[in-house]
């Protein structure tokens, strides 16, 4: 890894296979999904099936959530970070010998979404931030893909004794930090400068999207773990489901999902990793592979007041996603004016409470061989 933010990198792994679903047909203005179904689920581990609130039962609107999407995008100014803008949105401007393109904006909007995100995950996880048995005194930690930082800064106040780096291809952390915590611009998909067998423990969390060569990047990571060392990847499924068949084959939230896989494969990506990741970590060389699998509810039609929280903040995530809009228009794929339609319809479908979605979130982790294993499954 060079020093200084990583994320990202070469050809999909071994590659994932690639999902043959096209992209939807974008949507008029107007035109009114509200009357799909859809389905039921949590955060509790995924064979278990989440309970309806049964005061949701007629409800087609989520009163949780006001009419605005209340978001103030601080532009950045360009005289001090050259990013490209696409309809209001600041993105990544990448180099293609030093850095890659990345499907996100890097602006303030997206800043807070991922904070929200970080927020969830934490919830999700009952308050821990990561769960590989890394024993009480890691001293040296890197957070791959740290976006806004939020988590390496969570990280550093609870191991003051640990040095702990972030890396990102965008500089979009804060500069007050605990002063165990540094952050570095540096792709994570260009070779790794970073000591052989250096790290204690290596985190990447939501890189779906990001990275081209999967299978590389975990060789570079398993390269940097010290033997006896951890790798953690907490990554998403896409893929809107329902356990009461409120969302079928045909459903909109269904189709959405389907269109992102196929965006994200003519970029020559992939955002199917959480369907991959537990397998190429034991390629690369880890031993001790645990996958914890975790349903997250899509509003607040759970019964569970965790899981009607945590549906809570998945709504106001997903709320403020364009994830579509500046590389897509950019494309010439969609008019924005057809993206734009195609994400009013999207957010009626995530407020009606008639639809008891859920996704998949999985947290794979592993050792690297060697060292003094600590290994408890718990």
């Amino acid at each position: 890894m060079s020093a200084e933010i990583k994320e990202g990198e070469t050809t999909i792994l071994g590659s994932p296979p690639k999902s043959p679903a096209k992209p939807l047909t974008p949507p008029t203005a107007g035109e009114d999904e509200t009357a799909l179904v859809s389905e039921t689920t949590a955060t509790i581990p995924a064979g278990e099936t989440i309970s309806i609130d049964p005061l949701d039962a007629d409800a087609e609107t989520d009163s949780a959530y006001g009419d605005d999407d209340a978001s103030s995008t601080a532009s950045i100014a360009s005289s001090i970070r050259n990013y490209r803008e696409f309809h209001g949105r600041t993105y990544h401007n990448f180099n293609t010998e030093t850095t890659s393109e990345y499907w996100g904006p890097n602006d303030e909007k997206m800043n807070e979404q991922l904070d929200i995100g970080h927020h969830m995950l934490t919830l999700m996880l009952d308050g821990k931030l990561f769960l590989a048995p890394i024993g009480p005194n890691p001293q040296k930690v890197l957070d791959v893909g740290t976006g806004t930082g939020i988590w390496a800064i969570d990280f550093a106040d609870q191991f003051p004794s640990a040095e702990v780096i972030g890396t990102d291809i965008s500089p979009t952390q804060p500069s007050f930090v605990p002063p165990n915590l540094k952050f570095e611009l540096d792709d994570a998909q260009l070779e790794w400068t970073y000591q052989p067998n250096g790290f204690d423990y290596i985190h990447v969390r939501c890189l779906l999207g990001a990275i081209q060569d999967w299978a590389h990047l975990y060789r570079e990571i398993y390269k940097c773990t010290k033997p006896g060392g951890y790798i953690e990847h907490l990554e998403i499924s896409i893929m809107f489901k329902s356990e009461d068949g409120s969302l079928t084959e045909d459903h909109f939230m269904v189709q959405w999902s389907k269109t992102l896989l196929y965006a994200a494969e003519q970029l020559g990506k992939t955002f199917a990793i959480y369907d991959f990741n537990r397998e190429m970590i034991t390629k690369a060389g880890f031993v001790d592979v645990v996958e914890k699998k975790f349903k997250v509810p899509v509003g607040t039609w759970p019964s569970d007041p965790k899981m009607k929280e945590l549906g809570q903040h998945v709504v106001s995530e997903i709320r403020r996603e364009d994830v579509m809009t500046g590389r897509w228009t950019d494309e010439k794929q969609w008019s924005y004016e057809e993206i734009q339609a195609h994400i009013a319809t999207m957010r009626k479908q995530i407020l009606n409470r008639k639809n008891h979605a859920y996704y998949d979130i999985n947290v794979v982790y592993g050792r690297k061989p060697g060292g003094v294993s600590d290994m408890t499954d718990d």
